[in-house]
């Protein structure tokens, strides 16, 4: 509704002496440039968080036959997928919790104690001796890994509005290159006394623990970013909108038109009196947020599946339909898809945004992606390098147009919702996301495991199976971004989203 003339003069844009979230907002009114060194925080703290995710899917295939719970090797994708669910079935219980308390007491210290946890639990992963143990190390580190709800507000919160596409594309894009990197430094680390005997002794900590060694590089990493991020600057406002000498003045974000700005010093605030908090709508009534969510939750399912059956198709031996790769050739095809991914975030990703729209490009990514999973079951039929070759651009591109979906997802989501909400909003997402990303990694086990026991069926033989699966899930996906189902939050927003 439209203000009266009478009002528009007493709405004035405030920051508040001492409110970090203020210190930011001037900081974007005042400066147009990129928040640089934000994005650095953001980028290593959602690396941080996603390394540990899928850094053990090149070697899970071994760990399984190491930890003797399988009775046959057609069982151990059947196993894998255990472990590999167990980290978001955690995350599933506290990302909401995670979210709210972003909200009450900031970004920052949500992201302290996530990254620590990642530091303790997965050394205590790599050191795991028994199934059950590697299960429950798993568990609790999703359980305390909070991570990607503060950085998916704060990553909407430090940029101007013309900038929160780069923002919210460094999550998805730092995100997808530690779920490639991961797996890359699982692969080449994992049983460093086979492969590297002149360095690691088998009578050393690594020989005990053939799986540690790329744990505790990990582990090592975060707690580097732990360190760094003891100086990360905060973006949440930490006051409530106030009435100061009988005229009201709210705190408005920077996305707002006021230009009016107004400081408050030590004088003023002594006569500042609190009021009522502003109300917060139902966040499960906006469909805007929740349409976006449940889109998110599909292609993140499709996403994680994919990312398990990747790394136990190539490992598998060809009779099987795989690629019979050693982890050290799963870990090369990773790293180079993570280079790459990055340079196609900074070079590609901003032009196909602002060419096609957030909702459009999203669709066009998911129209290739099923196209190309239709190819992925004839590369066994290749070999030497016409293989490796295949293989590494197939994986490229994959992982490319993937993260072109989910950073279009991350700005529908945080567009849905105001500041004071984001943290909830995506404590929401990320409880849904986590509990279809604890579902995916059993269902592609499961499958994985079904698909190498019917060899010669005469419909969808061995993998065709697990590739056809894949496909119905991101033409689901596909049909859900369209406006029967997913709705922007407004009629400007669309203009720019679509």
């Amino acid at each position: 509704m439209a203000r009266s003339a009478l009002e528009e003069p007493l709405k004035k844009k405030v920051y508040y002496e001492g409110c970090p979230g203020c210190v930011m907002d001037k900081r974007k009114d005042t400066c147009s440039d990129l928040p640089y060194k934000e994005f650095v925080y953001v980028w290593i703290v959602t690396l941080s968080s996603s390394l540990p995710i899928s850094s053990l899917f090149p070697f899970l295939y071994f760990m399984i036959k190491d930890l003797n719970i399988a009775k046959t090797d057609e069982d151990i994708g059947f196993y894998a997928g255990y472990i590999g669910a167990s980290f978001m079935f955690g995350r599933v219980f506290t990302s909401v919790l995670w979210g709210v308390i972003s909200d009450r007491y900031g970004r920052k210290p949500v992201t302290l104690i996530g990254i620590m946890s990642v530091v303790i639990l997965n050394v205590l992963f790599g050191l795991s001796t028994n199934f059950w143990m590697a299960i429950s190390t798993r568990f609790l580190l999703g359980l305390l890994n909070g991570l990607l709800v503060p950085m998916k507000a704060y990553s909407s919160e430090i940029c101007r509005p013309e900038h929160q596409a780069i923002g919210l594309s460094l999550i998805s894009t730092s995100w997808g290159i530690g779920l490639i990197l991961g797996p890359a430094i699982g692969g080449y680390l994992a049983q460093p006394v086979e492969k590297y005997p002149n360095i690691f002794s088998a009578d050393s900590v690594f020989g005990r623990f053939p799986y540690f060694l790329p744990c505790l590089a990990i582990s090592i990493f975060a707690l580097c970013t732990f360190i760094a991020c003891l100086w990360i600057p905060e973006s949440l406002h930490t006051h409530r909108n106030r009435r100061i000498e009988g005229k009201t003045y709210e705190v408005l974000e920077s996305t707002n038109s006021w230009d009016l700005d107004v400081n408050i010093d030590s004088q003023t605030k002594e006569d500042e009196v609190e009021v009522e908090e502003e109300s917060k709508p139902s966040l499960l009534k906006n469909w805007p947020l929740m349409s976006s969510i449940i889109v998110y939750c599909v292609f993140s399912f499709h996403d994680m599946a994919f990312t398990e059956i990747f790394s136990l198709w190539t490992v598998s031996d060809k009779k099987y339909g795989g690629l019979n790769f050693s982890s050290n050739d799963v870990g090369e095809v990773l790293a180079i898809s993570g280079f790459g991914l990055l340079c196609f975030q900074i070079i590609l990703y901003p032009s196909i945004q602002r060419a096609l729209g957030v909702i459009n490009s999203a669709r066009v990514a998911a129209v290739l992606s099923i196209v190309l999973l239709s190819t992925f079951s004839l590369y066994s039929k290749l070999s030497g390098f016409w293989l490796m070759f295949v293989v590494n651009c197939a994986s490229l591109l994959k992982n490319s147009l993937a993260m072109i979906i989910i950073t279009g997802t991350f700005i529908l989501q945080n567009n849905a919702v105001k500041q004071h909400q984001r943290g909830a909003a995506n404590g929401i997402s990320m409880t849904l996301q986590s509990l279809f990303k604890a579902i995916a990694p059993a269902c592609a086990g499961a499958l994985f495991s079904l698909a190498q026991k019917r060899q010669i069926a005469s419909i969808l033989p061995g993998d065709e199976l697990v590739f056809f699966a894949l496909i119905v899930v991101e033409v689901l996906g596909l049909a859900l971004t369209f406006n029967f189902f997913l709705k922007t939050p407004n009629t400007q927003a669309e203009e720019i989203l679509v």
